[in-house]
């Protein structure tokens, strides 16, 4: 798997990733530090429907960093991606010497499982998105 930084031109693979608007997914890739992952080998079959969007991104991680820690603001995609994703801020953190932290939707116990993986500890309960409870989970340097 590739992890480089998003361009504008993944914004509807992400899209369709995150089952989010297209728009909404361009604005993240201005606004923040996001990296893509996709597979090693990429098919270029020219019978490959061209029209689907998600067919060469595997996820995406976005995040943002701030005076007390690096905040990821988004995780999505398979489950090794969201892993080898995670390890972006984690690695921009330990540059900075700075704590990652992370907000994971109860319902997403891949996400859950990569931020164990990688060192991260509950830190408590977070704030509710549309309605659904999240789980902060703190990496520190």
């Amino acid at each position: 798997m590739n992890v480089r930084d998003a361009v504008e031109d993944d914004a509807a693979a992400m899209s369709a990733i995150a089952d989010a608007p297209r728009d909404v997914m361009r604005n993240l890739v201005h606004d923040r530090s996001v990296r893509v992952a996709e597979p090693e080998t990429v098919d270029t079959d020219p019978n490959e429907d061209a029209d689907d969007p998600d067919r060469q991104l595997l996820g995406f991680v976005s995040f943002d960093a701030r005076q007390d820690a690096v905040h990821v603001t988004q995780l999505d995609g398979t489950d090794d991606a969201c892993e080898v994703l995670l390890g972006e801020p984690v690695r921009f953190a330990q540059r900075e010497a700075m704590a990652v932290e992370l907000l994971v939707p109860d319902a997403e116990g891949d996400v859950e499982a990569a931020a164990r993986e990688l060192g991260f500890t509950e830190a408590g309960p977070g704030p509710r998105f549309e309605g659904s409870p999240t789980t902060r989970y703190r990496l520190e340097p």
